[in-house]
């Protein structure tokens, strides 16, 4: 599948996408956000597709929204605001939605920089890995007088806390992997020339996994928090109901009574 400002590959079960812009650190613009959108469409109508491993070409993930042209202000006839609002509403905001919202895990690999819109977009990942140079920002008020978006505020108090989230948000300092590693922001920091060959390792190992699992456990956690344990103790029955009747299931008895390794299908 050819995308203008995107790589696309699926190898055996794993969908690789590569941000490919860059001589702009992979800035999103309006064409890339929407090359994004339509990428997640294309994994999620192919059944063969059962991981995805999301990274960056060149030497950064992704330098955050790309405001070197006015393409978020084109409509004269709106205030400034109102064209970053609609831009939000009509190709950012669903771009986010359909790559949280995919039926598959998820491996994002972090190189180089993941800044504003950038880091928004890396922590979509179920599973997200970070080269040990790579560093995160969160540059809206800083550097722009804005506040996060494309989920950076849904995401941050969930993984790091709201005391946390607040400190990055407000300040715009620099977070290195390591720390985002020890805050708990993503799930490992590797050293640079072992990023991909990890990042795909896990993509692969996903991949062969029981994907009507993964899928649940996806739900499970982008639920609302439940107010009483009772709540979620239901939706769990709910759900591990659903999973008893998979073939992944079944395999999976037969592999634990035989003292082999499960040879999951993904049904």
């Amino acid at each position: 599948m050819e995308f203008e400002t995107l790589l696309f590959e699926r190898r055996e079960h794993v969908a690789y996408v590569t941000l490919n812009r860059p001589d702009k650190l992979n800035a999103l613009n309006m064409r890339l956000t929407d090359d994004l959108r339509a990428a997640a469409a294309a994994i999620d109508a192919d059944p063969e597709v059962r991981a995805v491993l999301l990274t960056g070409a060149g030497r950064g993930f992704s330098a955050g929204a790309d405001l070197a042209r006015n393409e978020f202000f084109e409509n004269p006839g709106r205030s400034a605001g109102e064209n970053i609002g609609d831009s939000l509403r009509d190709h950012f905001n669903p771009m986010v939605s359909a790559w949280y919202d995919l039926r598959v895990p998820v491996v994002v690999a972090v190189n180089g920089v993941a800044a504003g819109a950038g880091m928004s977009l890396a922590l979509i990942g179920d599973i997200v890995l970070a080269a040990r140079s790579a560093t995160f920002l969160q540059l809206f008020a800083a550097k722009l007088g804005l506040m996060p978006d494309l989920g950076s505020t849904f995401f941050l108090p969930r993984l790091v806390g709201t005391a946390r989230a607040k400190g990055l948000t407000l300040l715009g300092d620099t977070l290195s992997a390591a720390d985002a590693e020890r805050w708990g922001l993503i799930w490992a920091c590797v050293e640079d020339k072992a990023l991909m060959q990890q990042a795909e390792e896990i993509a692969r190992r996903l991949a062969a996994g029981p994907t009507q699992a993964y899928k649940r456990i996806k739900t499970v956690f982008e639920q609302e928090p439940a107010q009483t344990l009772r709540e979620q103790l239901a939706f769990e029955a709910k759900l591990q109901a659903e999973l008893g009747d998979t073939q992944d299931f079944a395999e999976g008895v037969l592999a634990f009574r035989g003292k082999r390794a499960p040879n999951f299908t993904g049904n």
